[in-house]
């Protein structure tokens, strides 16, 4: 089961961590694994949407000095094109490292290891043993 919720976080982001951390919550061992991993996602999406709305930011305000400095003439700015491929290379390496812990973290799980996430492994195990 440990395996399981790192498997399907992969898939389904922190819902299967949550339904199996209600589910089983008298297993301290996959208590421990779905929390953390259900407060890894958490921090995920958290993450994800503060680098989303800084580059949006980061577009708009270049559009709109585009638009007072030249009052819409001219061509776009440079700028304006350079945010999608940063914000695409920021999301496919958030991706990539949530699915190297999930894979990582499941392989561990599977052996009984007591590993923990970065961040948020020590606050889950406290929530856990208390």
């Amino acid at each position: 089961m440990g395996l399981l919720v790192h498997v399907l976080s992969i898939f389904t982001g922190f819902w299967a961590p949550l339904i199996i951390y209600l589910i089983k919550r008298d297993s301290k061992f996959i208590s421990f694994h779905a929390l953390q991993s259900l407060l890894w996602h958490v921090l995920y999406m958290v993450g994800a949407m503060v680098f989303v709305f800084a580059l949006i930011f980061i577009f708009f305000a270049t559009f709109m000095t585009h638009v007072v400095a030249q009052h819409g003439a001219g061509p776009p700015p440079l700028t304006l094109f350079m945010v999608f491929p940063f914000f695409w290379l920021g999301m496919i390496l958030l991706w990539a490292v949530n699915l190297l812990l999930g894979i990582v973290f499941a392989m561990k799980a599977s052996a009984g290891e007591w590993a923990m996430y970065p961040l948020v492994g020590k606050w889950a195990l406290r929530t856990v043993s208390s």
